[in-house]
């Protein structure tokens, strides 16, 4: 079990630091270009990108998944898996190309047509990717597929910079993404040795696990894009464009500290499924770190976001800071569900997975079209904040089904203190008041400061009154005095 731990722990900072890496380009990149575009050119991109998410998603198998989980997976499943991917592409391709007139005439703006099928090759590229790069997360080899994600960000931010720099406009977007692209196809096969041939030798065995990932998959992508959707019929494109970017800001600060460590975690789920009291430790503690870190993320940002908004992006995003304010507590149902969501897909409950996802598409679809038609943008997103909190109770209650040894209180007691602590915090940002005579770049670093200051503190005292039990705080506090003694130079203790 240690091992197990030790394992994990490596590789959640081996991916924390890949995925704060290509993050970190990221964010410097949407910097630039949101100084040099305009809400407008990011409205047309936003638009398209959803067409091409529908697309790859009605066509997705979710391969990788499938040879994740296969621990005896062969030469041949993934054969099989890079045949099923490059055919699911070429025909999102093909289809893409074909509607993108629809697309156009659904988001009322003409320019999403010729953009549309610019970037219907991106799916078709995606597909030619080497298969092998799968073979580095199944095997933790974190290591590795840091370098190759590493290098293809830095190809295409590059590239869009640069094309940016030259264009000025929106098509600098769909310029820098197919040469990104591309790139990203040549690396695939320089940095890992398999090469994959054609064949649908294992198809009955990928299939199995890859038609439920296929439900899931649309659903997911309803679940994220659906209010976007809506927001494009019905807003006009500036406001689509600062919705858009605002949804991807919100999610930043949560999903960069989760999604590095449910990637560790979940090969190690998996290779624990079979014995129940090793994934029950395992997830609450997963659980409980992942709340303990992933819900100030989401309400801090929502404090500080006029500030962030102003100084990061400038005046003429200003139109964003709403939508950052509701969308960013969105992470909150994210940082309960997640990782109980994972043990849900190692332990093949993808029905239980997939009923969470259309549950919540059904109930904003529903919600949305007969309470909000045509309605502001604002009205949208603190729907999906609404559906979201309402999901929290059945992803909770499927997971006590799965695991049927987890307590109520358990599941209970590791998000309890974290949310009170950050009411505490908001408490305090909030009372700290707009203070105008500081500015918007000095009160940003003053909200952050009085934040970082307070979340901590009220979660130790919340801890030491509740007994200093076993979990998230007592693992970070190990681990801290863990690196206090090594760097001193004493022997820690074995395990």
């Amino acid at each position: 079990m240690s091992f197990a731990r030790s394992s994990v722990s490596r590789g959640a900072l081996l991916t924390i630091a890949m995925r704060w890496t290509d993050r970190l380009v990221g964010i410097v990149s949407t910097l630039i270009l949101a100084r040099l575009l305009t809400p407008d050119d990011f409205g047309v991109i936003a638009m398209a990108l959803i067409a091409v998410g529908l697309a790859d998603v009605l066509m997705d198998l979710g391969v990788n998944v499938a040879l994740i989980q296969n621990r005896n997976a062969t030469q041949a499943h993934y054969d099989t898996a890079f045949t099923l991917r490059l055919i699911q592409t070429t025909l999102a391709t093909a289809l893409l190309f074909a509607v993108a007139p629809l697309a156009a005439e659904y988001f009322q703006d003409p320019r999403v047509a010729p953009v549309l099928q610019c970037l219907a090759f991106t799916l078709l590229l995606a597909g030619l990717e080497n298969i092998g790069i799968v073979a580095l997360h199944k095997n933790m080899q974190f290591g590795a597929e840091f370098r190759f994600l590493f290098a293809r960000r830095i190809a295409e931010f590059t590239l869009t910079i640069a094309a940016a720099l030259w264009l000025r406009s929106y098509w600098a977007l769909v310029v820098g993404t197919l040469a990104g692209r591309t790139v990203g196809v040549g690396l695939s096969y320089a940095m890992h040795p398999m090469r994959p041939r054609l064949s649908l030798e294992r198809f009955r065995e990928i299939f199995a696990v890859s038609q439920w990932m296929l439900v899931r998959g649309i659903g997911e992508f309803f679940h994220n894009n659906l209010h976007r959707m809506l927001v494009g019929r019905w807003a006009p494109t500036p406001t689509m464009g600062a919705y858009t970017l605002a949804d991807e800001i919100s999610v930043l600060p949560s999903a960069e500290l989760l999604a590095p460590i449910n990637r560790a975690l979940f090969p190690a789920l998996a290779e624990a499924k079979d014995r129940s009291d090793a994934l029950k430790r395992m997830f609450l503690l997963a659980q409980s770190i992942q709340t303990l870190i992933a819900i100030p993320a989401a309400v801090g940002l929502a404090l500080v976001a006029e500030e962030a908004v102003v100084v990061l992006l400038g005046e003429k995003w200003r139109l964003a800071v709403p939508f950052v304010q509701v969308l960013a507590l969105v992470a909150i149902a994210h940082a309960i569900t997640s990782c109980g969501g994972y043990v849900l897909l190692v332990l093949g409950r993808m029905r239980s997975v997939t009923l969470v996802t259309w549950s919540q598409v059904a109930l904003f679809a529903a919600l949305a079209l007969t309470l909000l038609r045509g309605g502001e943008a604002l009205e949208i997103a603190g729907l999906r904040l609404a559906v979201a909190a309402a999901g929290i109770g059945l992803s909770l209650w499927l997971i006590l089904r799965a695991l049927p040894s987890v307590r109520i209180g358990e599941l209970a007691a590791a998000s309890i203190r974290p949310l009170a602590a950050a009411a505490v915090m908001t408490f305090a940002v909030t009372a700290l008041g707009q203070a105008e005579e500081l500015g918007p770049a000095l009160l940003l670093v003053a909200k952050i400061g009085l934040g970082l200051l307070t979340y901590p503190a009220a979660v130790l005292a919340l801890w030491w009154l509740a007994g200093r039990p076993a979990g998230a705080e007592s693992w970070l506090l190990e681990r801290l005095h863990t690196l206090r003694r090594r760097r001193t130079g004493k022997p820690t203790s074995a395990g």
